[in-house]
């Protein structure tokens, strides 16, 4: 089993998640009392959320970089950053580091098309809705991709930073999600990405019959079966 390298802490509400997944995820596929090997590096939110608020993308870089190359060293075999909106820096932690980097929008680009969609919704953070990083990286596979409007962004921005990173689950914050996601429906979409790895803390199967792509547990299992991959060989 390959040993897992996440970089995590942002927040640590949604890395918890990752771990837990990751665990059970191993354990269905080779029974107990089979776990995850995995090594991780937790950043303090508080420190990266006030740089990413601040626009100082240069010393967020260094931060990543430094938390890959501390896997790397600590023996990890590939690197899984457990946010969509740090993948803004994917490309400086590949730049920097020498062991594989499993990036999110490609697990689950691959997990969207596997579902013969084509157009969906991006909901997450403002970074991750209004830059290029990760809609870049799904349109190369072929993805259509919309995302809500300047007022409804900034309801789902604010909800992830003042709430959901928080653990705070609010039953008013689920409805104005809710509602925002079917207009994106009228509007012509199949399925929504919950681009947030806290989204999903909010938003389930329970809560609606739209068609979700939860980045979190996509992106956990697509590190197992990736850890799993020398065993599957042999």
């Amino acid at each position: 089993m390959k040993t897992i390298g996440l970089i995590g802490g942002m927040s640590w509400e949604s890395t918890s998640l990752y771990y837990s997944l990751l665990n059970n995820e191993v354990k269905k596929l080779l029974g107990a009392p089979h776990s995850s090997k995995c090594l991780l590096y937790s950043v303090d939110f508080g420190e990266i959320a006030k740089l990413q608020h601040a626009g100082d993308w240069n010393a967020l870089a260094t931060l990543m970089i430094e938390a890959g190359q501390s896997l790397e060293k600590g023996g990890a075999d590939f690197i899984v950053l457990c946010t969509n909106t740090m993948h803004k820096l994917a490309d400086d932690i590949i730049k920097n580091t020498s062991i594989p980097f499993l990036h999110i929008a490609d697990a689950t680009a691959e997990a969207i098309l596997s579902e013969k969609i084509k157009t969906v919704a991006l909901l997450g953070t403002k970074f991750t809705m209004e830059e290029d990083f990760l809609i870049n990286k799904l349109k190369k596979h072929g993805l259509s991709v919309i995302i809500p409007e300047l007022e409804e962004r900034n309801v789902i921005h604010r909800v992830i930073y003042e709430e959901l990173v928080n653990g705070i689950v609010s039953d008013i914050s689920r409805k104005k999600y809710l509602e925002i996601m079917n207009s994106l429906s009228l509007n012509g979409a199949e399925g929504f990405i919950l681009g947030c790895t806290e989204i999903g803390m909010l938003i389930n199967k329970e809560n609606t019959n739209m068609k979700l792509f939860d980045t979190t547990e996509i992106h956990s299992k697509a590190a197992v079966i990736y850890s799993l991959s020398n065993l599957n060989d042999s």
